[in-house]
């Protein structure tokens, strides 16, 4: 099953919190959760009756928390329900102002522009390992454009997004997504690694990704994929604007937004990786859209005030 991520907004919510305002309801997605199921499957297993379970999944299906569909059966046709999201993600502050603008793009993590890899590193698509394993000479192959996952035990990778903003914007916040961990020989869910991004060359803050996890398979992973390698990360969310920089919504440094030189029409520089004198020397993994647990890449969300020309 694929996990997916919703964004909204407090107003947008109330259909959603009023269709979770039942425990049997809240049951039946930490069901669907784990996988599909049909209307017999989840009554069993909730010690309800068939009826109220059909009404539970419709309300369900009214807030867009569920979708199902018919399949043919042994007894005739069945229905499939499935959960839709994996995350739900409140924003209780007010949406943007409509002076304000909002751009967003999304890289492959194959979309580099810089790499410093050291073995243990590797890369693959969805179809193959790109070169060799453990071969740094891997990450510069043409193929690399096409990689989903990468990892490395040491140095830094860099991206550049593209930044195109209307002329004269003034940025006032910025927003990074990535599925990451460590990276160890195999897997090893106790690795500690220090993994620090920078942003136009100025350092943000650093994460301490507890391991490099394994041992239950990544979600998205496909079927080729080695068990006993990575298999899945966790989900990280980089924000810095006016007041500083935090991380999952906890502060860590004084980095405001305008110290990192985000201007239209020029790319705009992400790095991620471990300092040479950091103290967990884990290095790191990073998870595209077809490995892991989240169906994403490198996701980078701008905020920015327009820019409205003076009247004549």
């Amino acid at each position: 099953m694929q996990h997916q991520i919703k964004e909204i907004s407090a107003h947008e919510s109330v259909t959603i919190f009023r269709a979770l305002g039942s425990l049997s309801r809240a049951r039946i997605l930490e069901l669907l959760s784990e996988r599909e199921m049909n209307i017999g499957e989840i009554s069993t297993a909730l010690a309800l009756t068939q009826p109220s379970i059909t009404k539970h999944i419709q309300i369900l299906e009214e807030a867009g928390l569920v979708t199902s569909d018919y399949v043919a059966a042994p007894q005739g046709m069945q229905k499939r329900c499935r959960s839709v999201f994996e995350r739900l993600l409140v924003d209780l502050a007010p949406r943007a102002s409509q002076s304000d603008g909002f751009a967003e793009i999304e890289l492959p993590v194959g979309m580099f522009a810089t790499v410093d890899p050291h073995p243990t590193c590797g890369l693959a698509s969805r179809e193959k390992i790109i070169g060799i394993l453990d071969a740094p000479v891997s990450f510069f192959l043409p193929e690399r454009a096409n990689a989903e996952i990468l990892w490395t035990s040491a140095g830094s990778i860099e991206y550049a997004f593209p930044n195109t903003l209307p002329s004269g914007a003034r940025v006032k916040a910025i927003e990074l997504v990535m599925e990451a961990g460590s990276e160890a020989p195999g897997y090893k869910n106790n690795w500690p690694s220090d993994i620090t991004l920078w942003v136009n060359d100025v350092e943000v803050g650093t994460w301490t990704s507890p391991g490099d996890f394994g041992g239950t398979r990544g979600q998205l992973n496909p079927g080729w994929y080695p068990d006993n390698m990575n298999q899945w990360g966790v989900l990280k969310t980089w924000s810095v604007n006016e007041h500083g920089a935090e991380l999952d919504g906890t502060p860590v440094s004084d980095v405001k937004v305008d110290a990192l030189n985000i201007h239209p029409w020029t790319p705009t520089k992400v790095r991620i990786g471990v300092r040479p004198d950091a103290k967990n020397q884990g290095g790191f993994t990073l998870f595209g859209r077809g490995f892991g647990n989240y169906q994403l890449g490198l996701v980078l969300r701008i905020r920015h005030e327009r820019h409205t020309a003076p009247a004549s």
